[in-house]
Order: structure tokens, then C-alpha cells, then sequence
């Protein structure tokens, strides 16, 4: 079995840990290569691990292709960069929290061995998801990889002012969002900044995406569930003629006036789930429900 091994170096990160699961790899006769500036961040923490310095590199798509699975080790930012990078590619995505949040992923770096071996042994499930794609009128936001995950905010640039976000839905004009943005998001980033929004929780199974305002001017606007197969376009206007446009963790500032359509990507993340796995475990671990900070 190849693995390859894309990471990020965080405060919670146990080097020990890592020390330990690059030498099973090496034990059990795992084939692994590693993310350039990861393995070169890795280095620098871990300038005596003889393995690392053997270690395959991968800088570019390709190169993750002969891989059976794309280890993500980090947190719910990390798992974001992996999907962007190499998520067109199908390969199935392993999320290991060496984090603080982890919603997206899948088990703690204390559980990496393991999972491995249950991973060898083919004991797992696929968690498909969707993803939004984004096209504009002037063409070029986020250039050639205008995917996202979680979802696209459209919000005022500066912090004295409000937009207007004209919205239409297949073509028919929906409403004037007026107040500081608007939100698409898919079942996945229903519980990032939409939720914090008032948004609705959206299972992932679910075929929808969901609009959300933010900090609307009007108290009768609320947020609207929608297929994810239906098209949903925007007009922007601003007093200082710009906004801002994010897609997950990345942000354009656009010029008013600039056409912009999200729609259901043509592919989906694969994920992978362990046997036992439930999306409800995750919301109570993630959202502390049932958790009583006072005690």
C-alpha cells in the first residue's frame, strides 16, 4: 500500500507522534510520500529522523496519483488546503486532528496506527460530499481552482458600510440581501461561519445548499434551503464600489457591478469514515452539545 502525506505543523502537533507512525510505515512496509513544504517543515523539527530524509516528495497533483489514500495531518484548515489541491482527484482523504476544532476530520493523531491497520485491511467507509464551484463575469476569481468545500461569502470590504447582493436562483430573482453579505453553503460548511450566522445544520447526505445573510437590515430575511443542483447567481452593489468574495480560507476583493454564479461542482470530496463512525458522534463532540462549561 502507498500513502501520500499532506500536513501542517500546529501547536497541538506531538512530535513524538509522528516520530512513532513514520517508523510503522517503515516496519510494516508502507510506501509513503510527503507534501514538499511539509517534509520540509518536518525536517526542521525533526532533523535526526533518518526515514524522513529517504522520504518520496510530492509538489503537484500527479504526483499523488500512484497513492491509495491522502493522509491530512492537521486540522479543518488543513483538510480545506488537501481538498483544493488534490480533491479532483478522487483519492480518498483520511483527516487526522492535530488541531483544535477537527470537524472534518476523522480521528485524533493518538488513533494513526490503528486507523492504518484497519485501513489495510479495507475496514472503512466513503464519505462523499459536495462542493461548490464558482464562475464570474469579468472570469478569474480563484483562477483555475474555484472549488470550495464549505461554502462562499460575499461581504462588504469595509466595516462602515452594507452591501446590496442581488440574488437569483436558476435565473429568477430571488431577493436583495442588504446588510453585510450573504452566504451559499454547502451540508458541509453548514456548520462554519452559517451556522454562526443563524444558518440551519444540514446533514451531509443532504442535496442541498443553503443561503444565509449576514447581519441582514431586515429582520424578515432568513435563511433559504435550496436543491444543490440549482444555480445561484449574484449582482453586487457597494458605496465604496468593491467586496469581498471567500471561498473556504481564500478571499478576492472584487469590483461592483461583478457578475458571480455558484453552482454544485461536476466532482465530490471523498472522505473516509471508520466502522462505528457517526456524523452525530461528531456534532455533539464538535458543537460541546450537552457540555456544561460552569462544571
Amino acid at each position: 500500500m502507498r500513502i501520500a502525506i499532506f500536513g501542517r505543523i500546529t501547536d497541538n502537533t506531538e512530535l513524538n507522534v509522528l516520530v512513532h507512525f513514520f517508523d510503522y510505515l517503515e516496519a510494516v512496509g508502507i510506501k509513503y510520500s510527503l507534501y514538499k513544504p511539509y517534509a520540509e517543515t518536518l525536517q526542521k523539527h525533526l532533523p535526526d529522523h533518518k526515514a524522513l530524509k529517504k522520504a518520496e516528495i510530492f509538489d503537484t497533483q500527479e504526483e499523488v496519483e500512484p497513492a491509495k489514500f491522502l493522509f491530512c495531518f492537521g486540522g479543518d484548515g488543513t483538510v480545506l488546503e488537501a481538498v483544493r489541491f488534490c480533491g479532483q482527484l478522487g483519492k480518498p482523504i483520511l483527516g487526522v486532528n492535530f488541531g483544535r476544532m477537527g470537524y472534518l476530520t476523522s480521528i485524533s493523531q493518538h488513533e494513526l496506527i490503528p486507523t492504518t491497520e484497519e485501513l489495510m485491511k479495507d475496514m472503512y467507509r466513503i464519505d462523499k460530499r459536495s462542493l461548490l464551484s464558482v464562475i464570474s463575469d469579468p472570469p478569474g476569481i480563484f483562477k483555475e481552482n474555484p472549488y470550495g468545500i464549505n461554502d462562499l461569502s460575499i461581504l462588504k470590504s469595509y466595516s462602515n458600510e452594507m452591501i446590496t447582493v442581488h440574488t437569483y436562483i436558476n435565473g429568477e430573482f430571488l431577493n436583495s440581501y442588504w446588510g453585510d453579505g450573504l452566504i451559499v453553503a454547502t451540508p458541509t460548511g453548514s456548520t462554519a461561519y452559517s451556522l454562526s450566522c443563524g444558518g440551519p445544520i444540514i446533514f451531509p447526505s443532504s442535496s442541498a445548499f443553503v443561503i444565509t445573510p449576514v447581519a441582514s437590515h431586515s429582520l424578515t430575511v432568513r435563511p433559504v434551503v435550496i436543491p444543490e443542483d440549482w444555480v445561484v447567481s449574484f449582482e453586487i452593489e457597494s458605496r465604496s464600489k468593491g467586496a469581498m468574495v471567500a471561498l473556504d480560507t481564500r478571499t478576492e476583493l472584487v469590483e461592483a457591478g461583478t457578475a458571480i454564479a455558484v453552482r454544485k461542482a461536476n466532482f465530490k470530496v471523498k472522505l473516509i469514515k471508520l466502522p462505528g463512525s457517526k456524523h452525530v458522534d461528531n456534532l455533539r463532540r464538535s458543537l460541546m452539545w450537552g457540555s456544561d462549561v460552569r462544571n
